[in-house]
């Protein structure tokens, strides 16, 4: 697709962006790309200012900025106030989303239940299995080698990429896309020690998953020992995650690649977890809170609270921490010198106290 710089920038207001025009408004745009790799006929975005300095190299025919953002005179300009909150438009304008060709239906390639029911244009690739009592919404696309266990409930426009299996009795919401790999609904870590030996527990619970949910390849959601392991309507995960089973998660979180959840957390609305945190289990994190990279959370945090560190602690003061360890060698030294001294005086001393 090609639009002009002013088509693009009305797109923009449309979607209620302050969007403001500087430069030639009829360059057509075909593309976008980086600073580094977008060439004539692409726009692309300064964000962060580390890459201010960008501005002055790039090939692009413009650039999407914040109104403040000095730039070279020769760049037609879009100044937003959130630069990637447009420049997302702009990629969904210019390149939509990943298109999924439809595939005849081939009874002999697929292996469907009789009891299963499959909503309109249905697009389910060779190889893929859905089991009995199934329910599927509309416009559904399984893409091969997808499992569909049984008594599934699953709403419209669901997109399984290859490889995905749900177990039995799963409820899923519209729109929800899992990537490759992924697994919903395996038994969760439920074991009892009996007599020295583990003994598991049935996992007799399921998983319920929220409308607008995407979860990346290889993830693993447990089912609940009891009741439900839930994932709130609006939350997107990266890849490789680990859902311990009972866990809730709440509306619109976000969830960065490694994250692992312990059974039996409560995950509030808007949480952002970076990657490789990990969560202990019977914990709550409130709404809003945010999670650092690699942190490992072992008491409940509070809503709006950011954490980070091992064992994670408020922010605020781990950077006090982490300005402590910087200096640490000079602080040893100073002890050393002041270790010395006092070696020094008490020698002093030792040698007054002899000559009385």
């Amino acid at each position: 697709m090609q639009i002009t710089l002013s088509e693009l920038g009305d797109t923009l207001k449309r979607h209620g962006m302050e969007a403001e025009l500087a430069g030639d408004g009829s360059l057509p745009i075909r593309g976008v790309a980086t600073l580094e790799d977008a060439v004539e006929g692409e726009i692309t975005f300064l964000s962060n200012p580390k890459y201010e300095k960008t501005l002055a190299t790039t090939r692009a025919s413009a650039v999407v900025l914040k109104p403040d953002v000095k730039a070279p005179e020769h760049l037609a300009l879009i100044r937003a106030t959130d630069p990637y909150a447009a420049i997302t438009v702009a990629i969904v304008t210019l390149h939509g989303y990943r298109q999924h060709r439809p595939v005849p239906f081939q009874p002999d390639a697929v292996s469907i239940h009789p009891s299963a029911r499959i909503g309109a244009n249905a697009s389910i690739h060779p190889g893929a299995t859905i089991a009995e009592d199934v329910v599927i919404g509309d416009d559904a696309v399984l893409y091969p080698a997808c499992y569909v266990g049984p008594r599934c409930r699953i709403g419209d426009k669901l997109l399984l990429y290859p490889n995905v299996v749900i177990y039995d009795d799963a409820v899923i919401g519209d729109r929800v896309t899992v990537h490759s790999g992924t697994v919903i609904g395996n038994d969760g870590l439920g074991y009892a020690l009996v007599d020295g030996k583990w003994v598991k527990i049935p996992q007799i619970g399921i998983v319920e998953i929220g409308d607008d949910v995407e979860i990346g390849s290889n993830c693993s959601i447990d089912r609940a020992t009891l009741g439900r392991t839930k994932i709130g309507s609006g939350s997107k995960l990266s890849n490789l995650i680990a859902v311990g089973h009972g866990t809730h998660v709440g509306e619109d979180c976000l969830l960065v690649a490694q994250v692992g959840l312990a059974g039996s957390v409560s995950v509030g609305k808007h949480v952002t977890m970076a990657g490789q945190a990990g969560v202990v289990g019977h914990i709550r994190i409130g709404d809003n809170a945010t999670i650092g990279a690699k942190a490992g959370v072992t008491n409940s945090v509070p809503d709006g609270e950011t954490v980070l560190g091992q064992p994670a602690i408020p922010i605020r003061d781990m950077r006090r921490r982490i300005a402590y360890l910087g200096r640490l060698p000079e602080l040893n030294g100073k002890v050393k010198r002041l270790e010395k001294r006092v070696a020094e005086l008490e020698a002093q001393l030792n040698a007054a106290v002899a000559d009385k």
